[in-house]
């Protein structure tokens, strides 16, 4: 298999955007019509998440220590979806399909030899991974909605209870599904540490034209019911390093960040901790108040909330938990003028451009690319 080969095919593929996801699904759903009721009846959302995972594997193919972990959690998340063991035939033929058509004359028995090998490796790590986990858990999660929470009317803080207690790690995500949005699957982050009572917070933004979030902040209710996928993610804390901590969250990028603020505070000696939160306005500061308070009774824990897009200025509703008054500029920016960071293990969640940008700034402040995590499963999947 020519790893290089297999990219320079790709890259080609690629430039055709939005065509060769139409091809893939329109050969698939031909020869396997049956697996159409598989998907949802809009198919655009899909098409971005194929051709968005495909890259991705391909940008991996010659680093397996990186591609075999992603592929292990495609192949467990997958069977929220129902796919078995007899349907990867199936994508695997209408996939070279797809290849050898937008590959035109380029494409030949030797280039066909890289993506079949390349393609049997990747449905066996998935089916592998995802028959192990068929042993210990369900493909997904029923629950119910138990409180609903309205800061804005763009943003909703949901409270939910499963059927049967989801274990996962905080900064872990989920895919969600309504019961009014059957098939369309999108994944938030849960905003707590585990309870004893199992019980998970979601902070949920309206997306332009998200079929899930619309109805998530819009017309969800007490009572509701939600499918939740098996847990992913990367943005989870190393419990082994002894450094200071760094959390950089913009708007519902807080949720992750908030979990793991939590699980710190169960250490007998938590390190310290700077969390940053930040959002265009004032007023997109949506949890700014609990989070004073709860730096308030942390004294290892140094709040700086930040905007963009407004002056600074007192932040309102702070009045109850001491008056504080917000840094004016974006994260990446804010954060590198309070420090260098470069003793602590950083974790930075929100808008993609947001999460890059802090990224940056901070290798160039000295942090080791290592010591910096994000999300990359779940944000790879919306």
């Amino acid at each position: 298999m020519d790893a290089q080969r297999l990219k320079d095919s790709f890259a080609h593929v690629a430039r055709q955007g939005d065509a060769v996801a139409l091809f893939f699904y329109s050969d698939l759903f031909v020869r396997n019509p049956q697996l159409r009721d598989m998907f949802p009846i809009g198919m655009s959302v899909q098409r971005e998440k194929l051709l968005g995972a495909l890259g991705g594997i391909v940008a991996q193919v010659d680093d397996l220590p990186s591609l075999v972990p992603f592929l292990q959690q495609l192949g467990r998340d997958h069977r929220k979806f129902g796919i078995v063991a007899e349907h990867y035939p199936a994508v695997g033929a209408s996939l070279l399909a797809t290849l050898k058509y937008f590959c035109g004359t380029a494409w030949n028995d030797d280039l066909a030899e890289d993506w079949n090998a390349a393609y049997t490796l990747v449905s066996k790590v998935m089916l592998e991974a995802a028959n192990e986990d068929a042993l210990r858990s369900p493909a997904w999660w029923n629950a119910q909605v138990i409180g609903v929470e309205r800061r804005r009317f763009d943003i909703a803080m949901l409270r939910v209870v499963p059927d049967q207690p989801l274990p996962y790690l905080p900064g872990q995500s989920v895919a969600v599904e309504t019961t009014s949005r059957p098939r369309h699957w999108r994944y938030y982050s849960m905003a707590n540490a585990p309870r004893a009572d199992h019980t998970i917070d979601f902070h949920v933004r309206l997306v332009d034209g998200g079929p899930v979030s619309s109805v998530l902040v819009r017309s969800l209710h007490v009572g509701d019911r939600l499918r939740l996928g098996a847990p992913v993610g990367t943005l989870t804390l190393n419990e082994d390093s002894p450094r200071d901590v760094l959390l950089v969250a913009g708007s519902t990028g807080l949720a992750p960040l908030k979990a793991i603020l939590e699980q710190l505070a169960r250490r007998p000696s938590p390190p310290r901790t700077h969390l940053f939160f930040g959002a265009r306005t004032h007023e997109g500061l949506y949890d700014l108040e609990e989070l004073s308070k709860l730096a308030m009774e942390l004294r290892w824990l140094t709040l700086v909330p930040a905007v963009s897009d407004e002056p600074p200025g007192t932040l309102p509703g702070l009045h109850r938990a001491g008056t504080a008054q917000a840094e004016h500029g974006t994260l990446p920016d804010v954060v590198g003028r309070r420090g260098l960071w470069i003793d602590h293990d950083a974790y930075v969640c929100g808008p993609p451009v947001m999460v890059a940008r802090t990224n940056e700034r901070l290798v160039q402040l000295g942090v080791n690319r290592d010591r910096i995590r994000m999300e990359t499963f779940a944000e790879a999947q919306r």
